[in-house]
């Protein structure tokens, strides 16, 4: 039987050859913020949309076979010299809103400090989980899934009303679905559609993980949950020709969106959901999607202090993060820019804790959780160890 370095090396092989295919889902092209630096332990994500690449349980280990690979055999640092300590492990979500909090370890002053890994949200947090990495940021929901964790003070991916990358896209009304295509890199957001299901819009349908291909899963059920930056180019294609329906969805032809596949038409009219957009309207709270977490032992106040002076670094560069990512996407920078700044909020806020503790509590009430354990943050940095790039907030 194959070692793990050497599953490992051959994984590698494997998702290099998917990378580099030619023919992918519709809109499943997403921001690589990470194509101009050099990490250590880097495995694309870009493998989890192609139909050729490994399945995702055997993406996770070879991750974690990666990164416990000898130091020997990884990519030197940025700077080209091998530390003498081991480096911090971190496992980062590669979406675009996830790069204004780790702009400073890969664009800034930071760079280099920490060895990053990138993947889907749900195999960050199965790095978490296994050892493979000392942080993560983590779907929300799996805070209370993992022993042991505390969350990283002051930073999150949350959004106070719509959110526009987290979509359920349905051909029928909301109360006539039966099944539901769920994006098999989600967690957080499986959630919360669940809970919307039971709780707001009281049906009951069949819920199964697919490979976020729209088309396809549209052909196996009557809605899709799409999720990150797949789902920011449909709203994006949304911002004209659509109108309102009752339970404040956007609806819109099936044309509009460049969906095309068998049994639907151009034609066809979709209702388009945006999640957040409507547990606020259920809960009058905010959510929140995912945040950093490690384990205990971890956390100093030295790391609380880098993580939170990489994310005041980030939102000061949101016009250089908005620009490259519309080269790479193809979309406009200044939307990009304004789905920063109006749909993603990056803080832990008091009101931002209300709505991440309400959404742990439905969760358990629905049993997708053993129970909802109390929140627990990292101590706050002290004050000489403030950023000295930040602004004042």
């Amino acid at each position: 039987m194959e070692s793990d370095r050497e599953f490992a090396e051959r994984a590698c092989e494997t998702c290099g050859q998917a990378s580099n295919a030619k023919s992918r889902p519709i809109g499943s092209k997403r921001f690589d913020i990470f194509s101009a630096s050099e990490f250590t332990g880097f495995l694309r994500e870009e493998t989890f949309y192609i139909k050729t690449a490994p399945p995702p349980t055997k993406i996770a280990r070879a991750m974690s076979a990666i990164l416990k690979l000898p130091r020997k055999v990884r990519a030197l640092s940025a700077r080209g010299k091998t530390p003498t300590l081991p480096k911090l492990r971190i496992s980062v979500v590669q979406y675009l809103n996830t790069a204004p909090l780790v702009w400073s370890f890969t664009n800034g002053p930071l760079r280099g400090k920490y060895e990053l890994s990138f993947t889907v949200p749900s195999l960050c947090a199965e790095a978490l989980r296994t050892g493979a990495v000392d942080v993560a940021i983590i779907p929300a929901i799996e805070y209370q899934r993992i022993d042991d964790l505390v969350i990283l003070p002051d930073m999150a991916i949350a959004s106070k009303t719509r959110v526009r990358s987290l979509l359920l896209v349905s051909r029928m009304p909301i109360e006539k679905i039966r099944k539901i295509a769920l994006d098999s890199g989600s967690r957080s957001t499986q959630a919360l559609v669940k809970i919307l299901c039971h709780q707001k819009w009281k049906i009951a349908p069949e819920f199964f993980e697919m490979a976020p291909d729209l088309a396809a899963m549209l052909q196996r059920a009557e809605a899709a949950l799409v999720i990150g930056d797949p789902a920011l180019r449909l709203s994006l294609a949304m911002e004209s020709g659509t109108r309102r329906g009752e339970a404040g969805e956007q609806i819109c032809a099936a044309s509009a969106l460049g969906i095309e596949a068998a049994g639907i038409d151009g034609d066809s009219t979709l209702h388009i959901y945006d999640v957040v957009e409507q547990w606020r309207r259920m809960t009058t709270l905010p959510a929140v999607l995912a945040a950093w977490a490690a384990r205990r032992k971890t956390v100093t106040p030295e790391v609380i202090a880098d993580f939170q002076s990489s994310r005041d670094f980030g939102l000061r560069h949101l016009p250089e993060i908005s620009t490259q990512a519309a080269a790479e996407l193809g979309l406009p920078a200044n939307k990009l820019q304004r789905y920063l700044t109006e749909n993603i909020n990056f803080s832990l806020d008091e009101e931002n804790l209300r709505g991440l503790t309400a959404y742990f509590k439905q969760a358990a009430d629905l049993n997708l959780i053993p129970q909802a354990k109390p929140i627990e943050i990292a101590a706050a940095r002290p004050e000489r160890l403030r950023d000295a790039y930040a602004t004042p907030r």
